[in-house]
């Protein structure tokens, strides 16, 4: 018996059927808008992501303060460092120092995986979350900070103009960290 030939297959034109390609971008998941709002042209943008979705719109001037807070904690470290006297007659004038290892542990905490390094390395990345993170460790470190050289004081009971500048700063400082923790966590506007 011969066997019985198939009959030749239609090509079928997808491209110009549009009732087919509406089926295939349905069943593919693509051409309509996700959770975010997003419109997929096609599954691999939609499995990989829009890179233009991740770019992080940077506020004016948050470059410059992420490199003027990292020269500072840097600069405060080695000072607490190799200078721990000098520092400690700064920030509470006239006082005497009674030990320097705390000071220089102080220092250490800037210096090494501490602080001053986090903000050397928040420079250099473009991710959002990484940028909120160390600006708001910066806001709680001076916040904290300044709570801590005002008990001091009360204690004491010394006040200069030096200090009085120092809880003055700590204070901006706080207020621009926010201000760009907030900017940052904006959300852009729909183009």
């Amino acid at each position: 018996m011969a066997a019985k030939q198939p009959p030749p297959l239609m090509k079928k034109h997808s491209q110009t059927d549009l009732v087919s390609r509406l089926k295939t971008r349905k069943i593919l998941g693509v051409g309509g808008e996700d959770d975010d709002g997003e419109v997929h042209r096609s599954k691999i943008s939609q499995v990989l992501g829009n890179e233009i979705k991740f770019a992080v719109r940077e506020p004016l001037g948050l470059r410059v303060w992420q490199f003027l807070s990292a020269m500072l904690f840097s600069s405060v470290a080695i000072m607490a460092l190799a200078l721990p006297d000098q520092l400690y007659d700064a920030v509470f004038d006239g006082a005497e120092v009674t030990s320097k290892t705390p000071i220089r542990l102080y220092g250490g905490a800037l210096l090494s995986p501490g602080i001053s390094l986090i903000m050397w390395n928040a420079l250099y990345t473009a991710e959002k979350v990484i940028i909120r993170w160390t600006l708001l460790t910066e806001a709680c470190y001076f916040g904290v900070q300044s709570l801590v050289v005002t008990a001091t004081l009360a204690e004491t009971g010394l006040m200069s103009l030096g200090t009085v500048l120092l809880l003055a700063s700590r204070l901006l400082f706080v207020i621009v960290s926010i201000y760009y923790y907030y900017q940052v966590g904006r959300k852009p506007k729909k183009v």
